[in-house]
């Protein structure tokens, strides 16, 4: 029977990429794993460090530098292994574990750049309600939070993933084991499945998207009552910079999951490269622009660099 359903124990990775363009893809690849690792892990290794550092703005980042480390090292190295060694079997449960990881830290991020924009605003707007309303503790349960959240959003994903019957290939045409590539090469047809994917992007990303224009749409209203044209670039300079971040993440992500699910099929290169986009370049940028402009975190990298202690009343 051609449409007969075979156990799959195993999915092979498919991960085309031109011959002339192996060497370039493989370079990129190790020098973004590097660069992201490095930044992220200097982050989290000066906030712990610095006792300055630790208050809620810092948190932030450091969970944020924590996530694309876990999410980079989940990914990369795999990538990596399948271009150089050829190995591009992955064990079915190993491949739900690299979705369910994927799918669960990119809502999580998500969702903390939105909060992100939040303490912002809160810090610009009501600069002397500020230590008041965003604590440690706030901090602490506005994380645990948004964990919280995307695992609840994550669980239908893996009981639909759970379901798929394969009859025909256990390939799935990508560089790691995604959702939308397996509900594509199954023989289940269920709209549940892409509809799934379309409406939580739209409720997590539109929503995210909005929460952060309009935190940042109050900073710029701010912004323009600051009487000093140095103040005023400073701030625009900060927006523009998170603003890029975010349109990497979020627009890319958008694009790839809302449209499968609205019947638009995209090309196998055209969401191979939107994904990588959002998945990767996000984690190598996000200590530049959150963090290596931030005067504190400079000023303990290069006392860690140096030598140099910090006391307890210097900055």
């Amino acid at each position: 029977m051609p449409n007969a359903t075979v156990a799959v124990s195993e999915f092979v990775l498919h991960c085309a990429i031109e011959k002339d363009k192996m060497t370039f893809t493989i370079a990129a690849l190790a020098l973004i794993y590097m660069v992201t690792l490095v930044g992220n892990l200097l982050v989290i290794v000066v906030i712990i460090i610095n006792p300055h550092l630790q208050s809620p703005m810092f948190f932030y980042i450091g969970t944020l530098a924590a996530i694309d480390v876990v999410n980079s090292t989940n990914l990369i190295p795999r990538m990596l292994a399948i271009l150089t060694f050829n190995a591009n079997t992955v064990p079915y449960g190993p491949c739900l574990l690299q979705l369910s990881v994927v799918y669960h830290l990119g809502v999580t991020e998500g969702l903390l750049l939105s909060v992100m924009a939040c303490d912002r605003y809160v810090a610009v707007v009501y600069p002397l309600r500020y230590p008041s309303i965003v604590t440690n503790k706030t901090v602490c349960i506005s994380i645990f939070l948004v964990n919280v959240i995307a695992a609840a959003i994550l669980t239908p994903y893996m009981v639909f993933a759970t379901e798929l019957s394969f009859c025909h290939t256990n390939v799935l045409p990508y560089c790691f084991c995604d959702f939308v590539t397996m509900v594509h090469i199954s023989c289940t047809v269920d709209p549940r499945h892409l509809t799934l994917l379309s409406s939580t992007t739209i409720i997590t990303g539109v929503g995210g998207l909005a929460i952060i224009l309009f935190s940042y749409g109050r900073i710029v209203v701010a912004a323009l009552k600051i009487s000093s044209a140095d103040g005023k670039k400073k701030v625009f300079s900060t927006l523009l910079t998170h603003l890029l971040v975010v349109c990497l993440f979020y627009l890319p992500l958008m694009i790839s999951y809302i449209l499968p699910g609205i019947g638009v099929q995209l090309s196998a290169e055209a969401y191979n490269v939107l994904v990588i986009i959002a998945i990767m370049v996000p984690p190598m940028m996000n200590p530049i622009i959150y963090s290596f402009r931030n005067k504190e975190i400079k000023g303990s990298i290069y006392r860690l660099w140096t030598g140099k202690r910090t006391t307890p009343d210097s900055h």
